[in-house]
């Protein structure tokens, strides 16, 4: 069965950033963990769908995605100065939680949910990056198609409350999730 809208699909691969022979492995997907979604929902990078189109179970993959097709470029717009009033439990900063190198969730004023890197701590601000993390690079992805199937009843059900849940993937016990 091919890669085609509305199929389950099943990848392997080692995603590597960097240029000229300098690259760095970021991720992997193996067989035992693999990369499952449902195709042509937006779920994944619109030019990696496009890169693994018409692909079979067994097929092999590589491609290179640009930053513009991934995930932009990096915009030092994104990173900002915050107060660290906004990080406080009860009248105090919350040192537990908030440290260099933490990524948190937040919102912004339109109630958007996004995800920021703290960079830096100072005296009156907490200093946070809200590029995605892979802004700016070039990605490259070589893999193997592991499955294509039509999806279960039980697999779609999942997909829907994946999109209606508002937990953060269930990270948090909403009513929904307590299933």
């Amino acid at each position: 069965m091919e890669i085609t809208d509305g199929k389950i699909v099943s990848l392997t691969y080692d995603l590597t950033v960097g240029e000229n022979g300098e690259k760095e492995l970021m991720e992997r997907a193996t067989e035992a963990y693999p990369l499952k979604f449902m195709y042509g929902m937006g779920m994944m990078l619109e030019d990696f769908e496009k890169n693994i189109a018409g692909l079979e179970t067994g097929d092999n993959f590589s491609f290179t995605l640009t930053p513009e097709q991934g995930y932009g470029e990096y915009d030092e717009q994104k990173v900002v100065e915050l107060p660290k009033s906004i990080f406080e439990v009860d009248g105090k900063f919350d040192e537990e939680r908030i440290s260099e190198g933490e990524t948190l969730p937040m919102m912004d004023a339109n109630g958007n949910r996004l995800m920021g890197s703290v960079l830096e701590i100072k005296k009156e601000v907490v200093v946070m990056d809200f590029n995605h993390p892979l802004a700016g690079e070039t990605l490259h992805f070589d893999g193997q198609v592991i499955d294509v199937h039509e999806p279960t009843a039980q697999e779609i059900a999942a997909i829907a409350h994946e999109d209606s849940c508002s937990c953060d993937a269930c990270g948090d016990e909403c009513d929904s999730c307590k299933e």
